[in-house]
Protein backbone atom coordinates (compact mmCIF):
# COMPACT_ATOMS: atom_id res chain seq x y z
CA UNK A 1 0.00 0.00 0.00
CA UNK A 2 1.26 3.47 -0.88
CA UNK A 3 2.39 5.45 2.15
CA UNK A 4 0.55 8.78 1.99
CA UNK A 5 2.93 10.26 4.57
CA UNK A 6 5.82 10.10 2.10
CA UNK A 7 5.49 13.63 0.67
CA UNK A 8 7.98 15.90 2.46
CA UNK A 9 6.42 17.89 5.32
CA UNK A 10 7.32 21.15 3.56
CA UNK A 11 5.21 20.15 0.55
CA UNK A 12 2.31 19.27 2.84
CA UNK A 13 2.62 22.63 4.59
CA UNK A 14 2.51 24.45 1.25
CA UNK A 15 -0.55 22.45 0.25
CA UNK A 16 -2.21 23.26 3.56
CA UNK A 17 -1.33 26.96 3.24
CA UNK A 18 -3.05 27.08 -0.16
CA UNK A 19 -6.25 25.86 1.53
CA UNK A 20 -5.92 28.14 4.57
CA UNK A 21 -8.40 30.88 3.55
CA UNK A 22 -11.16 28.40 2.66
CA UNK A 23 -10.41 26.33 5.77
CA UNK A 24 -10.61 29.42 7.99
CA UNK A 25 -14.05 30.32 6.65
CA UNK A 26 -15.22 26.75 7.12
CA UNK A 27 -13.97 26.56 10.70
CA UNK A 28 -15.53 29.90 11.61
CA UNK A 29 -18.85 28.64 10.27
CA UNK A 30 -18.36 25.55 12.43
CA UNK A 31 -17.95 27.84 15.49
CA UNK A 32 -14.64 26.23 16.34
CA UNK A 33 -13.86 28.81 19.04
CA UNK A 34 -16.65 27.34 21.14
CA UNK A 35 -15.75 23.69 20.58
CA UNK A 36 -14.33 21.89 23.60
CA UNK A 37 -13.19 18.54 22.17
CA UNK A 38 -11.82 18.42 18.59
CA UNK A 39 -10.50 15.42 16.64
CA UNK A 40 -7.96 16.04 13.87
CA UNK A 41 -8.72 12.89 11.90
CA UNK A 42 -5.89 11.31 9.87
CA UNK A 43 -3.75 14.32 10.78
CA UNK A 44 -0.55 13.08 9.11
CA UNK A 45 2.40 15.22 10.11
CA UNK A 46 0.13 17.77 11.76
CA UNK A 47 -0.07 20.41 9.03
CA UNK A 48 -3.37 21.68 10.46
CA UNK A 49 -3.22 20.47 14.07
CA UNK A 50 -1.53 23.60 15.38
CA UNK A 51 -4.15 25.77 13.71
CA UNK A 52 -6.94 23.77 15.32
CA UNK A 53 -5.25 24.12 18.70
CA UNK A 54 -5.02 27.89 18.32
CA UNK A 55 -8.61 28.28 17.13
CA UNK A 56 -10.57 25.94 19.39
CA UNK A 57 -11.57 26.59 22.98
CA UNK A 58 -10.62 23.18 24.30
CA UNK A 59 -8.51 20.11 23.56
CA UNK A 60 -7.41 18.75 20.19
CA UNK A 61 -6.76 15.05 19.69
CA UNK A 62 -4.52 14.41 16.64
CA UNK A 63 -5.03 10.89 15.28
CA UNK A 64 -3.20 9.04 12.53
CA UNK A 65 -2.50 5.37 11.91
CA UNK A 66 1.06 6.15 10.77
CA UNK A 67 3.34 6.52 13.77
CA UNK A 68 6.11 7.83 11.53
CA UNK A 69 3.88 10.71 10.42
CA UNK A 70 2.81 11.51 13.99
CA UNK A 71 6.42 11.53 15.13
CA UNK A 72 7.40 13.92 12.31
CA UNK A 73 5.18 16.74 13.61
CA UNK A 74 7.56 19.63 14.12
CA UNK A 75 5.41 22.00 16.20
CA UNK A 76 5.01 21.70 19.97
CA UNK A 77 1.28 21.19 20.35
CA UNK A 78 0.15 22.41 23.75
CA UNK A 79 -3.39 21.31 24.60
CA UNK A 80 -3.18 18.51 22.04
CA UNK A 81 -2.94 14.75 22.42
CA UNK A 82 -1.44 12.51 19.74
CA UNK A 83 -3.01 9.10 19.22
CA UNK A 84 -1.89 6.38 16.82
CA UNK A 85 -5.09 4.72 15.65
CA UNK A 86 -7.26 3.64 12.73
CA UNK A 87 -9.90 6.08 11.43
CA UNK A 88 -12.09 3.12 10.49
CA UNK A 89 -12.07 1.86 14.11
CA UNK A 90 -11.74 4.97 16.22
CA UNK A 91 -10.46 4.21 19.74
CA UNK A 92 -12.93 6.59 21.37
CA UNK A 93 -16.29 6.22 23.11
CA UNK A 94 -19.55 7.29 21.56
CA UNK A 95 -20.08 11.05 21.73
CA UNK A 96 -16.44 11.87 22.54
CA UNK A 97 -16.10 14.95 20.29
CA UNK A 98 -18.05 18.04 19.30
CA UNK A 99 -16.02 18.59 16.11
CA UNK A 100 -14.13 16.22 13.82
CA UNK A 101 -11.89 17.77 11.17
CA UNK A 102 -10.21 16.11 8.19
CA UNK A 103 -8.40 17.52 5.17
CA UNK A 104 -7.27 15.54 2.12
CA UNK A 105 -7.63 12.40 4.22
CA UNK A 106 -10.88 10.64 3.35
CA UNK A 107 -9.60 10.10 -0.18
CA UNK A 108 -7.06 7.65 1.32
CA UNK A 109 -9.60 5.83 3.50
CA UNK A 110 -12.82 3.86 3.18
CA UNK A 111 -14.90 7.03 3.36
CA UNK A 112 -18.21 5.26 4.00
CA UNK A 113 -16.85 3.38 7.02
CA UNK A 114 -15.00 6.40 8.38
CA UNK A 115 -18.04 8.69 8.11
CA UNK A 116 -20.09 6.13 10.06
CA UNK A 117 -17.38 6.03 12.74
CA UNK A 118 -17.26 9.82 12.87
CA UNK A 119 -21.01 9.91 13.44
CA UNK A 120 -20.58 7.49 16.35
CA UNK A 121 -17.94 9.57 18.13
CA UNK A 122 -19.69 12.92 17.57
CA UNK A 123 -21.90 14.39 20.25
CA UNK A 124 -25.42 15.47 19.25
CA UNK A 125 -24.96 18.83 17.56
CA UNK A 126 -21.35 17.96 16.73
CA UNK A 127 -19.90 18.60 13.29
CA UNK A 128 -17.79 16.75 10.77
CA UNK A 129 -15.77 19.36 8.86
CA UNK A 130 -14.13 17.92 5.74
CA UNK A 131 -12.00 19.39 2.94
CA UNK A 132 -11.65 16.88 0.13
CA UNK A 133 -10.76 17.07 -3.60
CA UNK A 134 -12.34 15.76 -6.78
CA UNK A 135 -9.65 15.24 -9.41
CA UNK A 136 -12.23 14.05 -11.91
CA UNK A 137 -13.47 17.63 -12.24
CA UNK A 138 -10.11 19.33 -12.84
CA UNK A 139 -10.12 22.29 -15.21
CA UNK A 140 -6.81 22.92 -17.00
CA UNK A 141 -5.84 25.19 -19.87
CA UNK A 142 -4.08 25.08 -22.27
CA UNK A 143 -4.30 21.33 -22.97
CA UNK A 144 -0.51 21.01 -23.00
CA UNK A 145 -0.35 21.55 -19.22
CA UNK A 146 -3.15 19.12 -18.33
CA UNK A 147 -2.37 16.50 -15.65
CA UNK A 148 -5.90 15.25 -14.83
CA UNK A 149 -5.44 11.79 -16.33
CA UNK A 150 -2.09 11.37 -14.58
CA UNK A 151 -3.65 12.26 -11.21
CA UNK A 152 -6.60 9.91 -11.71
CA UNK A 153 -4.41 6.96 -12.69
CA UNK A 154 -1.66 7.50 -10.11
CA UNK A 155 -3.99 8.14 -7.17
CA UNK A 156 -6.11 5.08 -7.98
CA UNK A 157 -2.93 3.00 -8.29
CA UNK A 158 -1.80 4.31 -4.90
CA UNK A 159 -5.05 3.19 -3.27
CA UNK A 160 -6.83 6.55 -3.10
CA UNK A 161 -10.23 7.61 -4.40
CA UNK A 162 -9.46 10.64 -6.60
CA UNK A 163 -13.16 11.51 -6.92
CA UNK A 164 -14.09 11.24 -3.25
CA UNK A 165 -15.37 14.82 -3.10
CA UNK A 166 -18.51 14.20 -5.15
CA UNK A 167 -19.34 11.13 -3.05
CA UNK A 168 -19.05 12.70 0.40
CA UNK A 169 -22.40 14.54 0.58
CA UNK A 170 -24.31 11.35 -0.14
CA UNK A 171 -22.23 9.29 2.28
CA UNK A 172 -22.73 11.81 5.07
CA UNK A 173 -26.47 12.05 4.42
CA UNK A 174 -26.76 8.27 4.41
CA UNK A 175 -25.03 8.24 7.82
CA UNK A 176 -27.75 10.49 9.20
CA UNK A 177 -25.84 13.76 9.17
CA UNK A 178 -27.23 17.13 8.03
CA UNK A 179 -24.98 18.25 5.22
CA UNK A 180 -23.90 21.58 3.79
CA UNK A 181 -21.35 21.77 0.98
CA UNK A 182 -19.50 24.69 -0.60
CA UNK A 183 -16.94 24.52 -3.38
CA UNK A 184 -13.59 26.25 -3.43
CA UNK A 185 -14.32 29.33 -5.52
CA UNK A 186 -10.93 31.04 -5.68
CA UNK A 187 -8.77 30.65 -8.79
CA UNK A 188 -5.07 31.01 -8.01
CA UNK A 189 -2.01 31.12 -10.20
CA UNK A 190 -0.98 27.46 -10.70
CA UNK A 191 1.75 26.35 -8.32
CA UNK A 192 4.69 24.24 -9.51
CA UNK A 193 4.29 22.30 -6.24
CA UNK A 194 1.52 20.34 -7.92
CA UNK A 195 4.14 18.63 -10.07
CA UNK A 196 6.22 17.75 -7.00
CA UNK A 197 3.21 16.13 -5.35
CA UNK A 198 2.33 14.22 -8.52
CA UNK A 199 5.91 13.06 -8.95
CA UNK A 200 5.74 11.46 -5.50
CA UNK A 201 2.93 9.13 -6.60
CA UNK A 202 3.51 5.74 -8.29
CA UNK A 203 3.91 6.65 -11.97
CA UNK A 204 4.91 4.46 -14.88
CA UNK A 205 7.93 5.39 -17.00
CA UNK A 206 5.60 6.58 -19.75
CA UNK A 207 3.67 8.72 -17.26
CA UNK A 208 6.88 10.23 -15.90
CA UNK A 209 7.91 11.22 -19.41
CA UNK A 210 4.46 12.76 -19.95
CA UNK A 211 4.86 14.68 -16.72
CA UNK A 212 8.28 15.95 -17.82
CA UNK A 213 6.83 17.27 -21.08
CA UNK A 214 3.92 18.84 -19.21
CA UNK A 215 6.26 20.68 -16.82
CA UNK A 216 8.23 22.01 -19.78
CA UNK A 217 5.05 23.28 -21.43
CA UNK A 218 3.88 24.80 -18.15
CA UNK A 219 7.16 26.70 -17.71
CA UNK A 220 6.81 28.13 -21.23
CA UNK A 221 3.36 29.61 -20.52
CA UNK A 222 2.81 33.04 -19.09
CA UNK A 223 0.87 33.06 -15.81
CA UNK A 224 -2.08 34.79 -17.46
CA UNK A 225 -2.33 32.02 -20.07
CA UNK A 226 -2.69 29.17 -17.55
CA UNK A 227 -5.78 27.95 -15.71
CA UNK A 228 -5.60 25.07 -13.24
CA UNK A 229 -8.55 24.47 -10.93
CA UNK A 230 -9.01 21.44 -8.69
CA UNK A 231 -12.58 21.25 -7.32
CA UNK A 232 -12.44 21.12 -3.55
CA UNK A 233 -15.51 20.09 -1.53
CA UNK A 234 -15.86 22.05 1.72
CA UNK A 235 -18.36 20.10 3.80
CA UNK A 236 -19.90 20.54 7.23
CA UNK A 237 -22.14 17.69 8.39
CA UNK A 238 -24.01 17.93 11.69
CA UNK A 239 -25.13 15.08 13.90
CA UNK A 240 -28.75 15.77 14.94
Amino acid sequence: MYDASLPPPELLRRQSAWLAPARARLLRRARIAGRRRVLDLACGTGAVTGELVRRCGGTVVALDRNLRALSAADEPLAKSVRVCGDAARLPFAQGSFDLVFCQLALMWLDARVVVEEVRRVLQPGGLLVAVEPDYGGMIEHPPEIATRDLWLAALARAGADPQVGRKLPGLASAAGLRVRVDLLARLDCPSPARFDLLRGLPLSDVERETLRRTETADAACADCDRVVHLPMFLMTAEKP
